[in-house]
């Protein structure tokens, strides 16, 4: 059937709900808005499903988010993994609680128990949630860091990481072979509870999952002498960071907490911002206008599911505040732990240092300082818990950080996605310890400089929205790959990565060696005075992602090379629109 077939079998077929017709009903004189709705399905991808909440095949709603449970619970009836259990968390977006009970009741209607959180919780304590009570799997009911009308659902393996081969694959399969919605189970609460198959959780895994932060503590002297004159700005952006950021600092001996009581409480609508993004500027003008009220050391910010961190710092010799970059405060933690793990107990000798292929090679400069391994993984924090996964199975290798650059860090090893709550924990603790040496985190940062280089990363984006959007992507990386760049500006590359195909291809030479790496969308160029380029798509936005990197003898030559190097992308990818 066409698009409008199905949007009129929708709005006449009584197995859809009185409210969801209501809403395509408002929408019959809109073709376009007809076709956007209905042109497709939902894809259920790596991560699981994101989109815009609304009726409609395209949408999220209670019909597309039951038909991916059913599916998932299709991939674990087949491994015969009912008896574990899936435990179910959920952040402040619209219709999150909605979601996250309709995949409980999924789930329990296919004989599978529920573990569901009793009000939302952040995505790094689901993560430590599934290893924690012996689940088989995981459901995140979120979008992360996008706009209000979206909101998505992310699926965990039982290693606690997003998954990955081969579970990945099977589970898509599994969720398009349901051709109908009316395939996907589903049974009364009250039933589900009183046959053991919907329980709900909270304190006892909050607790567990705090113990767990408190390890990964190495300077408790430090916070004890100087917790009391450390001032912190912290805001949450409406998410579900709030309690449990405050609850870890306070324990700790934090005293001077401030929150921005304007973003303090859970909202959907992200009302004082356009989009809770840490990485935006926009997120933290009610937060630097609190810091300059207290004289606060540190600005930290939270997306709603409270996996990724945003940092301002203080200037303490021009009182100024700098923000970090997820590059510049994942190097910054980094260094910090595997320096004084280095200094109090030494390092082992298959220590590693973790991170994706976009993120700085100032991570590939500090582990070569500390003589530990560096490993690249594919972008995608699961990549990061599939590597740990592999230690662990193997008995090769010890994690001692990972990091990527959209503002995702992870210190240990409890959880197996990137966590902000421990993230802010760390910088908070590090802070300390310098504030003790007389230094600011700002500070810390210029040795880090100062000791590895002057590296600078960005990356920029093109929205292309919508079917055309789509299209004009996966057309602009195929015309990169026909024609592959000698160089981009003025910087020549040496090295052209294709992981689509896994060659990696010499330049000069025509050479080909293999990426190593599994297969993706993605194209990487290893360039000159250590600069690089990667084109990829986002994985949860309709954007184009350049990403780019440089190395400068000062700030001054960094941000030249860097403004250089963006505009000659520019330059490209244009040529190709």
């Amino acid at each position: 059937m066409g698009y409008k077939e199905i949007y009129e079998e929708w709005c006449s077929n009584p197995f859809f709900d009185g409210e969801t017709k209501k809403e395509l009903a408002s929408i019959a004189e809109n073709e376009k808005e007809i076709e956007e709705r209905f042109y497709k399905e939902l894809e259920f991808g790596t991560a699981g499903l994101r989109g815009i909440i609304g009726a409609g095949t395209n949408r999220m709603n209670i019909y597309t988010v039951r038909r991916a449970t059913q599916g998932l619970a299709n991939y674990i009836k087949s491994l015969k993994g009912e008896a574990k259990g899936v435990a179910i968390a959920y952040d402040s977006r619209h219709m999150s609680p909605e979601f996250a009970d309709v995949a409980a009741l999924c789930l329990a209607a296919n004989g599978i128990k529920a573990y569901v959180f009793e009000s939302l919780r952040p995505t790094p304590e689901l993560s430590f949630a599934v290893r924690k009570l012996g689940c088989i799997a995981g459901i995140n009911i979120t979008a992360s860091h996008n706009p209000p009308e979206y909101n998505g659902y992310k699926v965990y393996w039982e290693d606690g990481a997003q998954i990955t081969p081969p579970h990945d694959s099977g589970i898509m399969n599994e969720v398009k072979a349901i051709i109908d919605f009316a395939q996907a189970k589903t049974m009364e609460l009250g039933n589900a509870q009183a046959k053991g198959l919907y329980e709900v959780i909270g304190a006892e895994i909050d607790d567990a999952y705090e113990q767990e932060l408190l390890k990964l503590v190495i300077h408790k002297d430090s916070i004890k002498r100087m917790g009391k004159e450390l001032s912190v700005v912290y805001t949450p952006l409406h998410g579900t960071g709030n309690l449990p950021v405050r609850r870890v600092l306070k324990e700790l001996g934090f005293e001077k907490v401030y929150v921005v009581k304007e973003q303090e409480l859970p909202d959907g609508d992200f009302p004082t911002v356009s989009y809770p993004n840490p990485e935006a500027e926009e997120a933290f003008v009610l937060g630097l206008k609190l810091a300059k009220e207290v004289d606060a050391d540190l600005i930290l910010a939270t997306d709603p599911d409270a996996d990724r961190l945003g940092v301002y710092v203080k200037d303490s010799g021009t009182g100024e505040y700098h923000s970090l970059t997820g590059n510049m405060s994942g190097c910054l933690i980094g260094d910090y732990m595997i320096g004084e793990r280095k200094k109090l107990q030494g390092l082992p000798a298959d220590g590693a240092f973790i991170k994706s292929i976009v993120s700085t090679n100032m991570a590939d400069a500090i582990a070569d300082y500390y003589g530990i391994e560096l490993v690249e993984v594919l972008t995608g924090f699961k990549y990061i818990g599939q590597k740990i996964l592999q230690f662990e199975t193997e008995n090769k290798g010890t994690y001692l950080f990972g990091m990527e650059e959209s503002y995702g860090c992870l210190p240990g090893t409890y959880a197996r996605d990137k966590d902000a709550v421990a993230a802010s924990m760390m910088l908070c603790e590090a802070a300390a310890y310098y504030k003790e040496q007389g230094k600011t985190l700002w500070d810390a940062m210029l040795e880090l400089y100062e000791r590895y280089g002057y590296y600078m990363d960005s990356v920029t984006s093109i929205t292309l929205a919508g079917k055309e959007g789509i299209e004009k992507i996966q057309s602009i990386l195929e015309k990169l790959r026909e024609m592959p760049p000698a160089k981009i500006g003025e910087v020549k590359v040496l090295k052209s990565r294709d992981y689509k195909t896994g060659n990696v291809t010499e330049t000069a030479t025509g050479n080909v060696t293999p990426t190593g790496l599994p297969s993706s969308n993605v194209l990487y160029y290893d360039m000159e005075d250590a600069a690089w380029v990667c084109v990829r798509p986002s994985g949860t936005e309709p954007k184009l992602k350049l990403y780019y990197g440089v190395k400068g003898a000062d700030f001054a030559d960094a941000k030249e090379k860097a403004s250089a190097m963006e505009a000659a992308l520019s330059v490209l990818v244009d040529s190709f629109m």
